[in-house]
């Protein structure tokens, strides 16, 4: 059980927050970049619609931030989503300097770029590389992750717990030291430390059964920092994406929003266009209102899924513009120029997380949080398409802007000696079957009862679930060797009870949270955060199983 020390900064999660916060630091100091597959292997990778900013000559700061907040149903902090949209064309700038290629504008468009325009947004100002953003972005940052000589990059390994220095330094405030984690090759666990910590584990949509997230994407940071003492708020708005391509091989694939952006009308197996009944936007209305009009219609005429119909388009328009998407189609029987596309919705992002400022610092000092793991108060009650990414881009420069400023590498401090892991107490699990059932019990408890529409009495009931397994997995995670499914299944299980937590404290419906029991928004009162406080913060300093 080996220790390993960085003297400078550790980041968890290889998406496009955890690789451009190590870019923009790796030039001043060391830094370490755990991965808990290969690199880029996270959500970021799949992210097909692209970067939200304002480069049009129609469109202007102002605009986005109003259309941030409308989407943000009075939960956004405008101070932030300002902050965030006016780095929006630098970001896009500093991204092309490091050899990010993307999309250009056709003949007779204006501007050098070409924009496509999503839900919730009243300009074209979605910068992309055809239908593969997040792939072009991820894997150019990630040639330049591997051959930076600062950067060393840990493949396979995933975190288990933050180490804290309450026992090491018991007269002293409480701050971040490290991290164990498992190294999933070797099956060792190794304790890190370093000067810095960030969490950029993205989000925890893995908790329900039917998502467009990668199995990576379940909620470590946010379980792991909540353990840790930190406060995590606006777990209930969950944003659902309206269109996953509904098959059974089609495993998290979803179809970019940029597609209804481009002409894509949603219908009903008969072929007649629904979406006019919910919403004066039609398919281009905010991802809540069209999910849950999705769930509606899927519901009253108990079909298995809409469809996504784009084919009175001019085929090679659609070959063009969205070549990723149409591959895969006819991969699974579809051909997106000929016929409608099944769509359901599934979880798709996480827009409450752990309470950061706008440097990314979180309750615990040396503890930075940013990307889908946090909650900053841009997303608000539902996030703006194609926000995501770019809040990743900006706030892996603040934290950065911040970590430098405090220039850990000249801190005096002494040096301390994590305690290796203790496993003298446990013993090589009997049977795996308890995991992968709890597993399956979790996702179908979530997807029926905390999904798109929720009730007090649903609640109720997937409250009751979560309390008896996360009893059961824990006395299994006190008694035997850990590996990356039950790693994976204590977190989710912490993302499931706060979720369930939040849910029930808002007697409401805003945005992504919307209840039969309280089927308005509270105008009676000024809008708030759902924020929850952790009452026993875990002491990990030493490894401990009870």
């Amino acid at each position: 059980m080996a220790s390993q020390h960085t003297a400078g900064t550790l980041i968890v999660g290889a998406g496009l927050a955890g690789l451009s916060l190590a870019l923009r630091l790796a030039n001043d100091m060391p830094v370490t970049l755990l991965a808990k597959k290969e690199l880029t292997e996270g959500a970021s990778l799949y992210a097909q619609g692209g970067i939200a900013a304002v480069l049009a000559e129609d469109d202007s700061c102002a605009i986005h931030c109003q259309d941030t907040l409308n989407a943000g149903a009075g939960l956004c902090r405008p101070e932030v989503v300002k902050h965030v949209i006016a780095q929006g064309p630098r970001t896009i700038q500093w991204l092309e300097d490091q050899g990010v290629q993307f999309s250009l504008a056709h003949s007779g468009m204006t501007g050098r770029l070409h924009l496509t325009q999503e839900g919730g947004h009243s300009r074209r100002r979605v910068v992309h590389s055809q239908d593969a953003t997040g792939r072009m972005v991820s894997t150019t940052l990630e040639t330049q992750v591997r051959h930076h000589p600062q950067i060393c990059v840990l493949e396979h390994h995933i975190a288990i717990d933050l180490i804290t220095n309450e026992r090491l330094e018991p007269n002293q405030s409480r701050r971040c030291l490290g991290f164990y984690a498992l190294d999933k090759q070797t099956g060792n666990i190794i304790s890190l430390s370093a000067d810095v910590v960030v969490l950029a584990t993205g989000g925890a949509s893995k908790a329900y059964l039917y998502t467009s997230n990668p199995d990576t994407s379940t909620g470590d940071g946010i379980a792991m920092a909540w353990r840790a003492g930190c406060r995590v708020a606006n777990m209930e708005f969950v944003q659902f994406h309206p269109t996953c391509v509904y098959h059974p091989e089609a495993k998290s694939f979803l179809i970019s929003e940029a597609v209804r952006g481009e002409g894509g009308k949603l219908v009903l197996p008969d072929g007649s266009a629904f979406m006019q009944r919910h919403d004066p936007r039609e398919e281009l209305a905010p991802r809540d209102i069209v999910a849950r009009a999705i769930d509606y219609e899927m519901k009253k005429g108990g079909y298995d899924s809409v469809f996504l119909d784009i084919s009175h388009k001019p085929a090679q328009s659609i070959k063009s513009a969205f070549p990723t998407i149409y591959e895969r189609c006819l991969g699974f029987g579809f051909d997106m120029t000929r016929q409608p596309i099944p769509v359901v919705p599934a979880a798709h992002y996480s827009c409450g997380g752990v309470v950061t400022d706008i440097r990314g610092r979180c309750d615990l000092p040396g503890l930075y949080v940013i990307g889908e793991s946090a909650c900053t108060g841009l997303h608000g009650a539902n996030r703006l398409a194609s926000n995501s990414l770019l809040e990743c881009l900006v706030f892996a420069e603040s934290a950065a802007v911040d970590i430098l400023r405090q220039n850990p590498l000249k801190t005096t401090r002494p040096e301390l000696s994590i305690p290796a892991w203790d496993a003298s107490r446990v013993v090589d699990p009997d049977e795996q079957i308890v995991v992968s059932h709890n597993w399956n019990e979790l996702r179908h408890f979530m997807w029926d009862y905390v999904g798109i529409v929720r009730t007090n009495k649903r609640l109720e009931r997937a409250a009751r679930r979560a309390q008896l397994l996360a009893a059961e997995i824990q006395d299994y995670y006190s008694s035997f060797n850990i590996h990356n499914d039950l790693i994976e299944l204590r977190n989710l299980l912490v993302i499931a009870d706060l979720t369930i937590q939040s849910a029930r404290l808002r007697q409401e419906s805003r945005g992504l949270h919307y209840t039969l029991d309280y089927p308005q928004t509270d105008s009676q009162h000024p809008p708030r955060d759902t924020i929850l406080t952790p009452s026993n913060p875990i002491d990990s300093s030493w490894r401990t199983n009870d």
